[in-house]
Formats: structure tokens, sequence, C-alpha cells
């Protein structure tokens, strides 16, 4: 009887074995490293400019005053005319300046009788005080009078270059050449000198001013890089090429005039001013451009296609790259300028690095790659690009 239970308790052992083994499930094999393609970063020569936001100014600007008083005649010049310098724009009534011309040549006339009377007599006072036929009081006298004759001579003439001046001023003429705007007052207006009443504006648009302003901490930045020999100064660093409202460019290339010596206390901006050839008077003053400046020539840039530059949830710019031991590994960038359809790394990156361009939503860090290189044209950035950065507002 115990034989036969010891038996039976075998057979059960065996056959729970049995169906526990034919009902485990098999385990699944290790799946195989992801496929990526990279690049090999090598440092290039990149030409680096900044691109800033400006607005257009004229060349000189000149408001057309009056400078005597009286009544507007006659409007010479068509409003949004080109005029020449020394063209006649207005008339002013010269009628009271003519009659007070007229009155100071009289005056001329008369000194110039009575001066001529008074050389007389002390030329002949002179002959008699010789002799003592006269006192020296009637000599010194007579010399007396002459100075007088000759002061008032000289007083009357400039009377009488004082009055044609007033008349020359009733033709109210353009101070520089340029383009005239609408007229501020009509025919029959009456105008002041001493209000210097303002008749028209005249712009001088064959030339135009681009003013913009730039962060002072991002020129103390490229002061430092150009110190440390990060950026060399290329040739054609005053330069300035300018972006047009409609996304055009101009086709006329500026030059850098200067830049303030003062920072702005409210923005923390410097001024700088460039001098833009205006030939078809296109810019206008007042437009809104964007002035793109070189900055300079960085050697040994390091350029990165911006599909292989990704961003943590915490927004930072961050790459993948291929160990040494084929992982990918993860890392942190500093990357703030385009250059074409790169990006330029400034730190987290060296020279002869694999970065990862293809196959970056298959992978995580720490996990093996299988690298291939990566022959696609497009993703060679190419060393002749110009790096701009936009400004920072």
């Amino acid at each position: 009887m115990k034989v036969q239970k010891l038996l039976s308790s075998t057979l059960l052992i065996a056959a729970l074995a049995a169906c526990s083994t034919s009902t485990a499930a098999p385990q699944p094999a290790a799946p195989p490293p992801t496929r990526v393609s990279f690049i090999t970063l090598a440092p290039q020569s990149v030409q680096l400019t900044r691109e800033l936001p400006g607005r257009t100014s004229a060349l000189r600007v000149a408001e057309v005053r009056a400078r005597v008083n009286g009544i507007v005649l006659k409007r010479l010049f068509v409003e949004g005319s080109d005029v020449r310098a020394g063209q006649a724009l207005f008339t002013i009534d010269p009628a009271p300046y003519t009659a007070t011309l007229r009155s100071a040549e009289a005056q001329v006339a008369r000194a110039t009788a009575l001066a001529r009377s008074a050389t007389t007599l002390a030329e002949r006072y002179t002959k008699l005080i010789e002799t003592n036929s006269i006192s020296r009081q009637e000599y010194e006298d007579a010399q007396a009078q002459l100075e007088t004759a000759r002061a008032d001579v000289a007083a009357s003439r400039a009377a009488v270059d004082a009055a044609r001046i007033n008349v020359e001023y009733t033709t109210v003429r353009a101070p520089v050449a340029g383009r005239i705007g609408r007229a501020q007052v009509t025919e029959g207006a009456y105008v002041q000198q001493a209000q210097a009443t303002q008749l028209a504006t005249i712009q001088q648009l064959d030339k135009v001013y681009v003013d913009m302003t730039w962060s002072s901490s991002e020129a103390l930045r490229l002061r430092r890089a150009l110190a440390a020999g990060e950026l060399q100064a290329g040739a054609q660093a005053a330069s300035v090429t300018v972006t047009l409202e409609d996304g055009r460019i101009y086709d006329q290339p500026g030059t850098l005039q200067f830049t303030d010596v003062s920072v702005d206390q409210t923005t923390g901006a410097l001024g700088l001013r460039a001098l833009v050839p205006n030939p078809n008077a296109e810019l206008l003053p007042g437009m809104f451009v964007r002035a793109r400046i070189d900055e300079g020539v960085s050697p040994n840039a390091l350029l990165v296609p911006q599909r292989a530059v990704t961003r943590d949830p915490n927004g930072r710019a961050l790459t993948f790259v291929v160990s040494s031991a084929d992982t990918a590994e993860a890392r942190p960038v500093v990357a703030d300028r385009v250059v074409g359809d790169a990006w330029l790394v400034t730190k987290g990156l060296a020279p002869g690095d694999r970065v990862i361009v293809e196959g970056l939503q298959k992978i995580r860090p720490g996990a093996p790659v299988t690298p291939v290189a990566f022959t696609a044209a497009s993703a060679a950035p190419q060393a002749s690009a110009s790096a701009t950065q936009p400004a920072k507002h």
C-alpha cells in the first residue's frame, strides 16, 4: 500500500513538471544595434556677420526758413521734386527792402560828399598850420571833421550792404541740393524773421544713413574674441549689407561710419551708423531695414547640420555623438549662430567627434549603435558660408 502511494506521488510530480515546461514562454532575442549615420567634425574658416535692425535717415536735412518779414508772393518749385543748391523757391514782397536799399545808397552819396569837403578843408589847414596862419585848435577840428566824415561813409556803406542782403533774402533759395517736400506756406501768407517761419524741408537722398543699435555686451564679446585671436578681422570689416522691408537684399553695399562712444543708459545699447549709396532714391528716410555687418573670420569653426541639434526638456541644445565604444552619447552644446543649414557650435564638441545626423529618433543615451558615415552633400556645411547672428531684442 505504501509502495502504491509513493508511485502515485511520483507520477503526479512528473505530470506537473511536464505541464509547467509546456506552458513557459520563450525568452526574446536582444535587438540589434540601431543603424545611425554620422559626420566627422573638422574645423574650417567661416566669415561671421551680425544682423541688426535699423532706420534710414537723409544725409542732410535742411529746413528752409524765412529770413525777412513779408508777404509770400510766389512759390517757384514743384512739391516733391528734386532741387539744386541755390535754386529759387519762394519770392517774398521785396518792395520795403528795395526802398530801404535806395535810402541807404543815398546816405552813402551824402556821406561821401561831406567827406570830400572835409578832406579839402583838412588839406588846406595842413598848409596853413605850417605858417601859423590858423590856430592849432582850428587845425585839429578840421582833422576831426575829416575822420567823422570817413566814419559816416563807412557806416552808410554797411547800411547799404545790410539792405542789399535783405533784398536778396526776399528770394528764398535752396541751401542744399536734394528732394523738397510740401510747402508749409502758400502765396499770400505772412512770414516772419523773428519766428523763422518754416517754408519747406529739403532732404539730400543720393546717400542715406542707416542708424542701428547694438548690445554693449555683444560688442564687448566681439572685442574679446578679436583680442584672443578667436576671430580675425576680415578685409570687409566695414562693409554693410542692407535688407529691405520686403526681404530683398539692397544691391548697393554701404560702409560703417562710426560707433557711439557712450552706451544708452535706458537700453544698454550702442549706436552705429552706416552710409549707403542711394542713386535711385529707393531708400526713403524713416524706412525700417536690417543691416548685416561683417564681424570677422573664425578660423577654426565647427559647423553641425541643424537636424543634428535637438533640444532637451529645458530648452538646451543637445547633440548625439558616437562614442569610442560605438554607443550613443548625449552632448550639451552651445550653438547660437546659424550658418546656412548648419549651427556654429562654440562649446561641447571637438574636432574629430562623430556627430549623429540620421537615426536620432531611434536611439537613447548609452544605447549601442551601428555607425555609418553619412555621405549626402547636404549634410556637409560649406566653408564659404557666412554665419549671421540675429539681433537680440
